[in-house]
């Protein structure tokens, strides 16, 4: 049985290999301009940065360069129910560098559309098994983030050898830029 989480809340994790589910419904009234909404991994090391530009996962860069970490691809409208965009992780393959995997969303083209994640609804996301399709937990964010264009959803982390998930609605302004600099 899932496990629904709180802002902050953690847990063991258990798996090797794990799906990393995003979902969010815009309010297409918000906005004369259609939503497109992207998520991202940054595999940081202990101190917080990117030890590389391939430790980052987005549209344009499915495939971390340890092969750990893939994108299954742009959903440009975020219709329909249940996930929108999806990571997937073999934790096993993660480099040693590596200390956490931190999960943003990001609206695109958000300055020039005046769109912000007040505008957007129903945001989650949540941790299943990769071989079962079985769900894990899920953090289902609540905060009315009126003038952020990027949210951290959550965040894996490595404790002790065993990885771990961190429910955290971060919100930041900018875009995917911002954030490569905020981790560089």
């Amino acid at each position: 049985m899932a496990i629904n989480l709180t802002k902050g809340q953690r847990i063991d994790i258990g798996l090797q290999r794990v799906g990393i589910g995003l979902g969010w419904n815009p309010n297409e009234q918000a906005s004369g301009d259609e939503f497109d909404l992207d998520a991202s991994a940054f595999l940081l090391a202990e101190n917080g940065r990117i030890p590389d530009n391939g430790f980052i996962v987005y549209y344009n860069n499915p495939l971390s360069m340890d092969s750990s970490v893939s994108s299954t691809g742009d959903n440009r409208t975020g219709e329909g129910d249940g996930d929108d965009e999806t990571l997937m992780a073999d934790l096993s393959k993660v480099d040693s560098r590596i200390s956490e995997i931190v999960v943003v969303v990001t609206i695109h083209e958000a300055a020039e559309r005046k769109q912000n994640f007040g505008q957007v609804r129903e945001s989650f996301i949540r941790i299943y098994n990769a071989a079962t399709n079985e769900e894990i937990c899920k953090y289902e964010l609540d905060e009315d983030f009126s003038s952020e264009s990027v949210v951290e959803f959550g965040r894996l982390y490595r404790r002790n050898g065993q990885w771990k998930f961190e429910a955290v609605g971060r919100g930041h302004q900018g875009g995917l830029q911002a954030m490569v600099d905020r981790f560089s």
